[in-house]
């Protein structure tokens, strides 16, 4: 799959610490961030498209996640999209439903995608924003632990964050069986193990039952600043 021009994110479900990865493919990097972007851009949003259903895991006939969480379009191209596929929605909709899909372990990523822009039949003179709910079995995620090592390298935690491995750890696995997309978090010797490929998608900080992993944020503009880099990206 080839993409013009690309910004995506990963959101997790805690309001503290969601994080997301934020993709740009034109300049062949990408860092993670947190959800709080996507919620800014929701509430600046002018207009709101959410479909009935995830095109990828119905496609795959998904059996572990919610084939009805489908995708959510913002701006003026949305209002081209035809109505078959959803419905509008208003801010507080848009935020229920990615609080939804955070909630069901979904990974949302957010950009301007031209092929969104084409088989939606919008055009591409006005940006439409997507935000996608991806899971790793069906959707984009799933050709992460594949990808040559070159080109997995391309995504990358943001600059600013830091994930650490608290006292409490117990060594018991949670976070290591189908949580880490790329597959970066072990036991060794009796504790959680993180390697630095970890982007901060902050799956893993969910799934710890004794709150072991830790993200935390060291530079506090980072937000304003990546809110301004995903502007740049989708217009």
């Amino acid at each position: 799959m080839v993409f013009e021009k690309n910004d995506l994110t990963v959101l997790t479900k805690d309001s503290v610490i969601e994080i997301q990865i934020n993709k740009n493919v034109g300049k062949g990097d990408s860092v993670a961030v947190p959800s709080m972007v996507v919620e800014h851009f929701i509430k600046q949003s002018s207009y709101r498209f959410l479909m009935d259903f995830c095109i990828c895991r119905e496609a795959m006939n998904c059996k572990d996640y919610p084939i009805d969480l489908g995708c959510l379009f913002m701006g003026e191209a949305a209002r081209k999209i035809p109505l078959e596929l959803g419905r509008a929605v208003s801010k507080n909709e848009a935020l229920e439903h990615v609080e939804r899909c955070r909630k069901q372990g979904l990974v949302h990523l957010i950009g301007r995608d031209m092929l969104d822009e084409t088989w939606l039949g919008v055009g591409s003179k006005i940006p439409l924003v997507t935000v996608c709910n991806c899971c790793p079995c069906c959707c984009l995620w799933r050709m992460r632990p594949l990808l040559d090592d070159h080109l997995a390298a391309t995504i990358q935690r943001m600059p600013g964050l830091e994930i650490q491995v608290n006292e409490t750890c117990t060594g018991c696995g949670a976070c290591t069986h189908d949580v880490c997309f790329i597959d970066c978090i072990h036991i060794k010797d009796g504790t959680a193990v993180i390697e630095d490929a970890c982007v901060i998608c902050g799956r893993c900080v969910e799934q710890c039952p004794n709150n072991a992993i830790e993200i935390r944020i060291k530079d506090k503009h980072f937000i304003d600043k990546t809110i301004e880099r995903v502007k740049k990206a989708t217009s």
